[in-house]
């Protein structure tokens, strides 16, 4: 499946967002690549940065996810966001929203933005760094 038909397979009311959320991962994250994988028993947009997981935007019966590996290493960056993003659930390392008005493009920008500054493989290391300790 490719990534526009994944996405013009979504609810006509959500597929305006969906398309706005993959173009700005795109444009603020030029590390990553997009495409369609499994994750969580559910197909997705998947964004991998040097063959890493970074990224996923689904979209389920519920609600949409924007799962984003650097808020799930980052309290920092989590809290942040959870502050400003006050209509959407954060969970550890996802934002579940049900519309547009959750997830304010402007908002949403900057913590791409943010996390398109993290590099994984440092986080990583760094976290691996602390389990010797």
């Amino acid at each position: 499946m490719t990534i526009p038909e994944y996405l013009s397979a979504q609810l006509p009311e959500r597929q305006p967002l969906l398309q706005q959320l993959h173009e700005l991962i795109l444009q603020q994250d030029k590390t990553v690549t997009a495409s369609i994988e499994p994750m969580m028993g559910k197909e997705m947009i998947q964004y991998k940065a040097a063959g890493t997981f970074k990224y996923a935007l689904s979209s389920v019966k519920n609600h949409m996810s924007l799962h984003l590996m650097p808020i799930y290493g980052s309290a920092t960056l989590h809290a942040k966001y959870k502050a400003l993003l006050k209509d959407a659930e954060f969970q550890k390392g996802c934002i579940n929203f049900k519309n547009e008005a959750a997830m304010p493009r402007n908002i949403v920008k900057s913590l791409l933005a943010d996390c398109a500054k993290i590099n994984l493989k440092a986080m990583r290391e760094a976290y691996m760094q602390s389990k010797k300790k």
